[in-house]
């Protein structure tokens, strides 16, 4: 075992040690997980004997030994035990012995996903104190234009006329429950221990009440511990998304209620070695592409009268519980994954 074993058996991020004839001599607890293969049978083999067909990571491995620098790539693939995996993999040439190097390893484009979401995170968060600030600035007006109305419909004597005073105080009262929405989200969780299957029952059952011509299905692990979060927060954030996906149907048609295990995952830029995703899944005509970035931006929506928020505060009640939303859509399946760290 090398000297630097012991502390690289901690990191949650998967690692190899390469020495000079480019022979794996190490590998820690997160890498032999990702990879399914053991340091007893990777230990002094090369990386094509251990790890099977991974020709673009030996093409790295040896740019980065040629140049003396560290190097990043995306998206290289491994075949291994007859699976495809993708990766992205940073290799550190080592001082020590000259031609080793050190080797990190993320999967399903880790890199590309994890900068993806730093992004999104942050331009929500620009739009999102954007949008309060503007809510606050109109609030006060409103509320003056409502009153306004009011006092014009109480002297107005003509029914005719008090139709027009009506159409004002409807519209400030809706322009008053939208910009509401807008400054709901700032309540922070009330943190106590949730089993994750009786917020999806409960989830379900609103479902039902409102869409009853819903097929539902349920596909759990059961085997799943129970979280740290805010019940009533993470029934919303799962709630607001399964109903968009009802909407997609026209109320009709199926969605799935899927949990699993996810290992080696990097959420609000931590990483943590479990967590558990939560998939809701629609067979709707999909989202279109060029909405897809978009689709958790405040007021923007595909739907003809909606708001374009209930997307936007799921993804801010899941944010506040260090966790993260990914889409994936095309026709007949969207699925929205929801991943929360088991801390």
């Amino acid at each position: 075992m090398t000297p630097a074993a012991p502390s690289l058996d901690l990191l949650a991020t998967a690692v190899l040690l390469v020495d000079e004839q480019r022979l794996i001599s190490y590998l820690n607890p997160a890498a032999e997980n990702l990879l399914g293969v053991s340091i007893h049978n990777a230990r002094g083999r090369p990386l094509t004997s251990a790890l099977g067909e991974c020709t673009d990571l030996v093409r790295v491995l040896e740019s980065a030994l040629k140049e003396g620098v560290s190097y990043t790539e995306h998206d290289l693939n491994l075949h291994l035990l007859g699976q495809s995996l993708t990766l992205s993999a940073t290799i550190s040439p080592l001082e020590k012995p000259a031609g080793s190097a050190l080797v990190e390893l993320c999967a399903a484009g880790g890199g590309a996903r994890i900068a993806r979401d730093e992004q999104v995170m942050a331009q929500t968060q620009a739009s999102q104190n954007l949008l309060r600030q503007l809510a606050h600035e109109i609030r006060n007006p409103l509320g003056g234009i409502r009153g306004a109305a009011q006092l014009l419909e109480a002297e107005l004597e003509e029914s005719d006329l008090k139709e027009y005073t009506q159409v004002i105080i409807q519209e400030t009262n809706r322009l008053q429950t939208l910009l509401d929405r807008l400054l709901a989200p700032a309540k922070r969780p009330v943190v106590q221990t949730v089993n994750l299957h009786e917020v999806l029952e409960r989830v379900r059952s609103l479902l039902l009440a409102e869409y009853p011509r819903l097929e539902i299905h349920r596909d759990y692990d059961i085997s799943l511990p129970n979280l740290e979060g805010d019940p009533e927060q993470l029934i919303q954030a799962v709630l607001n998304i399964a109903r968009n996906a009802a909407q997609a149907l026209d109320g009709g048609g199926r969605i799935v209620l899927r949990t699993r295990v996810a290992r080696q995952v990097t959420l609000a830029m931590k990483r943590w070695k479990l967590a558990v995703r939560i998939d809701v899944i629609d067979n709707g005509p999909g989202i279109p592409e060029d909405m897809r970035d978009q689709v958790f931006f405040p007021l923007i929506s595909g739907r003809e009268g909606g708001s374009g928020l209930g997307l936007t505060l799921a993804q801010t009640l899941i944010q506040r519980h260090e966790g993260a939303i990914h889409l994936d859509s095309r026709a007949g399946h969207t699925c929205f994954s929801i991943h929360l760290p088991i801390k």
